[in-house]
This record gives structure tokens, sequence and C-alpha cells, in this order.
């Protein structure tokens, strides 16, 4: 029955019916995670860097993309192993390319760890790109150790991977320069290639920019060779 402002008093019969009739407890239920949030984070970083990967042009398998979480659940479990996150997977068109992901643990990334992730990949001397997951600071002598790598290595915050800003409507889409593009770009606006960011430092994903563009273009990892 409504009343004098407006409001349904039968929305409070038994059974908690909403405006379309269906039970307010079954409405809501569809929003509830009963999982583990270390595991809903270990998911959705993943699924944004198989993406992120895939708009690359690396050979990345849709259902990997299109995981469920309770999939994902089901073989990583509530309180995934790191070393079982890791993706190595080579580019579609130059399949010499082989990059590695790897997810670090809780704490502080230090030296040792970096030691102890290099000595972990196989054949290192095939591979072109590292990306590191951090969920924790790294200090500045792990960082000098990750600069002296033979490939290029990158590195993002566990939680500017849970959202891919890609897939946001007002995000434009980017495409890397070609060399005529950065020239003309570098000569309007007079710099110097070795002024932009060193890809090796930490840069958020709204943040990071690849060498061939300035970084208030605002490109976006997803577009890096």
């Amino acid at each position: 029955m409504e009343d004098g402002n407006g409001y349904d008093s039968s929305m409070e019969m038994e059974g908690g019916n909403g405006y379309n009739g269906e039970p307010t407890e079954s409405c809501l239920s569809g929003f509830v995670d009963n999982g583990s949030r270390d595991s809903l984070r270990y998911y959705l970083s993943r699924r944004t860097v198989l993406e992120m990967l895939k708009d690359r042009g690396y050979a990345v398998a849709l259902s990997e993309i299109n995981l469920s979480v309770q999939d994902f659940r089901a073989i990583y479990g509530q309180d995934p192993d790191v070393d079982r996150l890791r993706i190595s997977i080579s580019h579609q068109s130059d399949p010499s390319k082989r990059i590695l992901v790897v997810f670090c643990g809780p704490g502080i990334v230090k030296v040792n760890v970096i030691r102890s992730i290099i000595s972990q990949i196989v054949n290192r001397d095939t591979l072109t790109g590292l990306i590191l997951i951090l969920q924790n600071q790294i200090t500045s002598q792990a960082t000098k150790a990750v600069g002296l790598f033979q490939f290029k290595v990158e590195m993002f915050q566990i939680t500017d991977l849970l959202v891919n800003i890609t897939k946001h409507v007002l995000k434009p889409k980017h495409q890397v320069l070609t060399d005529q593009e950065k020239e003309k770009l570098l000569k309007k606006y007079s710099i110097e290639e070795k002024q932009q960011h060193n890809r090796h430092h930490c840069w958020t994903t709204t943040k990071q920019s690849p060498s061939l563009q300035p970084p208030w273009l605002n490109n976006h990892p997803h577009n890096y060779p």
C-alpha cells in the first residue's frame, strides 16, 4: 500500500520482494563474493595482464582471459601460490619474442627476491621481456638489480591492475608511433628521445608511457611492443 509520500509498504512483505517481484535476498546475492580477497585480487590482476599481452600481440588464448573467478579458484585455490600464477608466452607474429610475467609475494621486494626470480627463469637467453607484479615496495638496490637485466623489465603494482582501464568508455585507443611519427613528435615539442621515462621504473597504468611518446600523451602499456 502506498502512503502519502509515495512509499509502497508492500515492499516490506514477507520474502522481501523487490521492484520486479524478485526476492531482495536473491538480487543482492549476485553481488556478494564468498571467496577470499587475495584470490580475487590475483584473479583480476592476472586477467588484466593477459588482456594487456593480447593487446600487444602475444598469443593469449581467449579461454585464459574468459576464465571465471570460480574456475580460477578451482585451479589455484583460495590462497594462490604466486609461483603458479606465472605466465610465459610468445608473440603471435614473432615467436622469438617471449615474455615472462612474475607475481611477487606480499613482502617488500629486496635484492634476494630479484636474484631468486632470475635463478628460476628457464632459457633466459630467449627471454625478451619480464613483467613484475608487485604487492609492496621495492628497494632501491632491487631496482638497480632489475636495471642490469639484458631484457626489458616492467613493474606494476597489483592494485593498478585490478581494473582494465582500456575498457572504460572514455578511454581512447592509443597506438605505437612509427619511426617517422616519432621523429615528427620529438621535433614538434623540441625534446630528445633520451628525455623519455626509463621503462625499468615502476609506473601506474595511467602514468606509464612508452619511449616513443612523451608522458603527457598518457599512452597505455597495453600498446607496448
